[in-house]
């Protein structure tokens, strides 16, 4: 299948048709130079329809891996390997680089601010992973590509002056991720039915929210309350957060589904 079929067959429209394309570009230089070929860096979003298209293009698990500095990382790029490369010693061959931003601990600072800094530099978004704040310090995930520059030239976060220097993924202050874990039952598995149980709401203001457009499944807008969920599944809705699927359970007496909810604050 040529690559516009395959770019169809993923619904690509727009900018998210033009990365996709190049994902198939950097895919077929890594088999065609065999070398190592890594791509920016994706959304959840991107990288799903991403595995989907290398899916239907044939290309497999073993010739690709996702990385995005650490474990649990929310923004990964796609390292293609070549066929004398095994996926664990992939890390070594990508473009990643990690910079530690500190500043005084008694500013406060937050993610909107590093990334409107970073993008008043001139550094796109998808030269940028996950930015991860602390109390007086953010790591950021960047590509080698403009990590020097940043390091030089990145002094400030609006009016807070920052000192970055580089440091090893080893050493990344990685936030503790806080949630908690709501049990319930729900009619069925439509995905209105789970908003409403998730964000604690009646089932009739979830179906707005759908019908507008305020709701994600697994990163994607999704306006049809009767889609069908499953375990692993994540929805968020702006304005009210995000929250898992974990675990579908048996049937009630009364003909309900337990489900398990995992539900970040």
């Amino acid at each position: 299948m040529d690559k516009s079929k395959l770019l169809d067959r993923v619904g690509a429209l727009g900018d998210d048709r033009l990365v996709l394309a190049r994902i198939l570009d950097r895919a077929e230089q890594a088999e065609s130079r065999n070398i190592p070929a890594a791509t920016d860096f994706l959304s959840p979003q991107q990288r799903l329809a991403a595995l989907e298209l290398l899916r239907l293009a044939g290309i497999g698990e073993s010739r690709y891996a996702c990385l995005g500095g650490y474990e649990g990382a929310e923004r990964k790029l796609i390292v293609f390997l070549p066929d004398w490369m095994e996926a664990e010693d992939a890390a070594q061959q990508s473009p990643i680089r990690c910079l530690r931003a500190a500043f005084r601990e008694e500013e406060a600072l937050s993610h909107r601010d590093f990334l409107g800094s970073l993008m008043g530099l001139g550094i796109v978004r998808e030269k940028v992973g996950d930015i991860l704040v602390s109390p007086g310090s953010a790591d950021v995930v960047v590509l080698d590509s403009v990590a020097e520059f940043l390091r030089q030239n990145w002094d400030a976060a609006g009016r807070v002056k920052l000192s970055v220097k580089e440091i090893e993924s080893a050493h990344l202050h990685i936030p503790e991720v806080k949630c908690r874990e709501m049990r319930d039952t729900v009619s069925s598995l439509r995905l209105d039915a789970l908003v409403s149980a998730g964000f604690q709401m009646a089932r009739g203001k979830a179906a707005e929210l759908i019908a507008a457009g305020r709701v994600q499944l697994n990163w994607r807008e999704c306006t049809k309350p009767d889609k069908m969920m499953a375990a692993g599944d994540t929805v968020s809705a702006r304005g009210f957060g995000k929250f898992q699927l974990t675990e579908v359970g048996g049937t009630t007496r009364k003909g309900r589904i337990s489900i398990v909810l995992k539900r970040y604050i």
